[in-house]
């Protein structure tokens, strides 16, 4: 029995970034979960947590009770910084829901908080920052029979953002996937009663969001040495379009190397409906 079931999606951005995200075209990072979570199961109802804006009460252990499954998204905040109250509140209710045993799922934050909340360690990537398509993304030999990648080739590419990186993979926890830029990007973390699967790349992210993404990352992504200035990113940013709009261009497929391991939505929300068909559900009724 599906319908009903309640999600909670927790967006840690803080205000100042959502509006920046707005402002460049992009939905904000809830919204991308709600609108995957609704694609594959119609009936769920969800709410959506701001932990980084102020005045805002937190979920207590009991309230997690309610929740079939939490959903971390991305976020522009980085994890060590323990003198940010929202870090550290976010990495609490994160322990509490390993305490209560919700099933989780997260991208990007999200793995990064799956390692932190079980004892595990985040740093900065000392190669910067992975931007646009994370490529050659590998699975491990565990994840050739784990269920969360029932259904993805060994071998794909994701859409990625970070400057972190996960750096000590907690007791509890499996390497599933990992590329040549981050050794870790996606983990299974079984901690206390509590099952949590992340990835370091987004499903939620199609083409056009990366595309906006890419805008409101502008001055960043030019001084970083992505794009020689303004002209230079508005052409790859408009390629992206019209490949998002055109997805069957070879053309565009051939000139910026990108195929149906992110144009396809089965292909790239794979790991989020395997975590739906597999944890999510053979657990909500008890």
């Amino acid at each position: 029995m599906t319908a009903g079931l309640r999600f909670l999606i927790i967006d840690g951005y803080p205000r100042k970034s959502r509006d920046d995200l707005e402002a460049a075209g992009m939905k904000l990072a809830w919204k991308l979960y709600a609108d995957m979570l609704l694609q594959h199961l119609p009936d769920a109802v969800y709410d959506a947590l701001l932990p980084s804006d102020a005045g805002v009460d937190m979920p207590s252990a009991q309230d997690l009770h309610n929740y079939a499954g939490i959903i971390w998204t991305g976020c522009n905040l980085s994890i060590f910084d323990l003198e940010n109250p929202s870090v550290v509140n976010q990495i609490e209710l994160a322990k509490a829901a390993y305490e209560v045993g919700v099933p989780s799922f997260g991208s990007c934050w999200g793995i990064q908080m799956a390692a932190v909340a079980a004892g595990g360690e985040v740093e900065p990537n000392p190669k910067g920052r992975e931007m646009g398509m994370g490529r050659k993304i590998h699975l491990t030999p565990e994840a050739h029979t784990h269920p969360m990648f029932e259904g993805k080739p060994p071998v794909y590419e994701g859409f990625v953002s970070h400057d972190d990186m996960v750096t000590k993979i907690p007791a509890g926890g499996t390497l599933l996937a990992g590329n040549s830029f981050a050794s870790v990007q996606a983990l299974e973390v079984k901690h206390k009663n509590g099952v949590f699967w992340a990835t370091q790349y987004h499903p939620e992210y199609d083409l056009h969001e990366m595309a906006r993404l890419i805008v409101a990352r502008e001055k960043k992504l030019v001084k970083a040495g992505f794009f020689r200035g303004h002209d230079d990113l508005m052409d790859y940013v408009d390629r992206l379009e019209a490949l998002s709009a055109e997805p069957d261009r070879k053309d565009l497929r051939w000139q910026l190397a990108i195929d149906d391991d992110l144009l396809s939505d089965p292909i790239r929300q794979c790991e989020f409906v395997n975590w739906i068909s597999k944890l999510v559900l053979p657990t909500a009724g008890r």
